[in-house]
């Protein structure tokens, strides 16, 4: 797998950088092809991420709904069109973040597109859990979680301020993912922290990929289940890719210890482990105010 750091417009206006993001994505996607990745993952808002300083600018900074007829959705269509026909010709399963028009008078949703190794878009993520500008003033939320399975491991899908729900994250669990795939538009190292912990606590692989231009910050990267970060791109602000093996059956300590024990014991406690054990009727355990 290989987790891009790409650089990220913040004007849907501006045809002219919406051309440039995608040239620079299918640069790095022929790079990942070249370096043997079977799926790669881009920034939220990869060929674009609003600025609400842009789209939702009122009259002396206030901010308003934003008008998203001004939008160049036909170059936002044309770049996503391109990328996905480079995925098919390299034969690389592809995620980038975009904005996806809905019908008037709905605002559209931040998503991830998902296009396979042939080159189709087979699925979408929409961004369910908002900040207060973006489903004030930006967009329509999504409303459900998206797993892919790719060569036998599953994968699902997260957008930036979503990690600041653990939720979401216990609920691909659940769902018996191997790897999230978490796409950020955010200059914020507790972020990464947070995505780190994720690894830790549930035991499942995380990609952790950020704009170009916040990598000084934090970079684009991956961590292996347990917590570590497996690979990681250069915090130097510039286009960059990390690569890395996702071993089901990795003989890494630290990897083997969270798949083939830490995940399955932490299901079981969850499932009602102890319940059996909880001593009944023991005035010992019921006081809890006696030494």
């Amino acid at each position: 797998m290989a987790v891009a750091q790409s650089t990220v417009p913040e004007d849907p206006t501006d045809r002219e950088a919406l051309r440039a993001a995608g040239l620079e994505i299918r640069a790095l996607m022929a790079e990942a092809a070249g370096a043997g990745a079977r799926l790669v993952q881009f920034p939220e808002g990869a060929i674009t991420y609003p600025s609400k300083h842009v789209m939702a600018a009122g009259p002396a900074g206030a901010l308003v709904p934003a008008d998203w007829s001004r939008a160049a959705w036909d170059v936002l269509r044309e770049e996503a069109e391109a990328i996905a026909a480079l995925a098919g010709e390299l034969g690389l399963w592809t995620v980038f973040g975009s904005i996806h028009p809905l019908t008037p008078p709905n605002r559209p949703h931040n998503s991830l597109y998902v296009v396979s190794d042939r080159g189709r878009l087979v699925a979408r993520y929409d961004k369910r859990l908002l900040s207060h500008t973006e489903v004030s003033y930006l967009y329509s939320p999504g409303k459900s979680p998206l797993v892919i399975e790719v060569d036998g491991i599953r994968f699902g899908f997260a957008l930036c301020i979503e990690a600041n729900f653990p939720e979401l994250f216990a609920e691909y669990e659940r769902l018996d993912v191997d790897c999230v795939l978490l796409s950020v538009m955010v200059d914020d190292a507790p972020r990464a922290r947070v995505a780190q912990a994720y690894g830790t606590l549930y035991n499942y692989w995380l990609g952790y990929s950020v704009p170009a231009q916040f990598s000084a910050t934090v970079p684009s990267g991956i961590v292996a289940p347990g917590g570590r970060w497996l690979a990681r791109c250069p915090a130097d602000g510039q286009p960059s890719l990390a690569i890395a093996d996702l071993d089901l059956d990795s003989k890494d300590r630290d990897i083997e210890m969270a798949v083939r024990y830490a995940r399955p014991w932490r299901r079981s406690a969850r499932a009602g482990l102890y319940d059996e054990q909880i001593p009944a009727d023991d005035p010992r355990s019921e006081n809890t105010t006696t030494f």
